[in-house]
């Protein structure tokens, strides 16, 4: 499962969600291809959206009515990018926001270990084992909030 973000808007209808299903639809063309998206019963995601969505060839599903738990993968992403970012910076303008959002997202798929991978990452990284003579060496990541760990040779 990979998350991405196409746009953000501070009054979202139908129009700015168009643009972004737009966004989607450029980047599902291109390997691998993705072709479902899951959304829940706002009316901004109204037969407009569902229309374009068709004939991008993305396969859009709405969660059942009144059933927020049908949402949990986003609703988890948000509340880890909130617990593990957002609570421990000062966010200062909306483009600080978006490249703090572009560098987690980074840190997300390529660093960050999930339970429900066995500890891997969405990206996969290859397991290492400790030769001799190697020490563990620490890779900062979002500004130095989290790191990332792997055996270095010795200087």
């Amino acid at each position: 499962m990979a998350v991405e973000r196409s746009s953000t808007s501070t009054r979202p209808s139908t129009r700015p969600v168009n643009g972004s299903c737009n966004n989607f639809a450029k980047h599902f063309r291109q390997p691998p291809r993705t072709n479902t998206l899951i959304f829940d019963r706002d009316t901004k995601f109204g037969t407009e959206v569902r229309q374009f969505l068709d004939s991008s060839g993305i396969c859009a599903i709405r969660t059942s009515y009144r059933s927020p738990w049908q949402n949990g993968i986003a609703e988890r992403w948000v509340r880890s990018f909130r617990s593990e970012l957002l609570d421990h910076v000062i966010v200062f303008h909306e483009g600080h926001l978006k490249r703090l959002a572009r560098d987690y997202l980074g840190y997300y798929h390529a660093d960050g270990t999930h339970d429900g991978l066995d500890k891997d990452t969405p990206e996969g990284r290859p397991k290492t084992v400790r030769d001799s003579g190697e020490r563990l060496s620490s890779l900062p990541r979002l500004g130095g909030l989290h790191h990332r760990y792997s055996w270095a040779k010795a200087a």
